[in-house]
């Protein structure tokens, strides 16, 4: 008995296979090519929000100061599309909706945020996809809204954005 090698046709879908992952790889290096999401270049603070509870200012920190601050830490993933696309567009949006960075400006009422905390909307599930330790427990989430509703009260943003989109509330703080 002869054997004869299988022809190049008869397994056609390695060849398909194997130009979809080079058609992929040739994609993921040219993406690389697109700027955007590479300026890692913090915008000055120019007013921080005070917490007067330290355990508050941490859970800030570690949970929504990334998105919600002029303090960013980058990570290594921020260096690589489409990631830095992703995270200059999350950054973006964050720091227009509420900046700790910016309390000489508008921001969102404390109950806005307080129903952000509770039903854990805030923080969201891509930020702790990557960073575990920014979950927030529910004993968390109690410090964290006593630490907002306190600093509120006491040195209030510029103006408070009230539900409906108008401003009320602050004196400038």
């Amino acid at each position: 008995m002869t054997t004869e090698p299988p022809s190049s046709s008869a397994r056609p879908w390695k060849r398909y296979l194997l130009y979809l992952i080079g058609a992929g790889v040739a994609f993921l290096l040219l993406i690389q090519l697109v700027p955007y999401g590479r300026d890692h270049t913090n915008p000055p603070v120019t007013k921080a929000a005070v917490f007067k509870d330290p355990r508050a200012a941490q859970l800030v920190a570690n949970s929504c100061g990334d998105c919600h601050s002029n303090l960013t830490k980058y990570p290594w993933y921020s260096n690589i599309a489409p990631g830095s696309w992703l995270l200059a567009n999350h950054i973006s949006e964050g720091r227009s909706k509420l900046n700790f960075s910016e309390w000489n400006k508008p921001q969102p009422s404390v109950e806005d945020l307080t129903e952000k905390i509770n039903s854990g909307e805030m923080p969201g599930w891509q930020y702790t996809l990557m960073h575990s330790s920014a979950k927030l427990s529910s004993s968390d989430k109690k410090v964290l809204i006593a630490g907002l509703v306190q600093m509120y009260r006491d040195t209030p943003p510029a103006g408070i954005k009230v539900r409906g989109g108008g401003e009320g509330g602050g004196d400038g703080g």
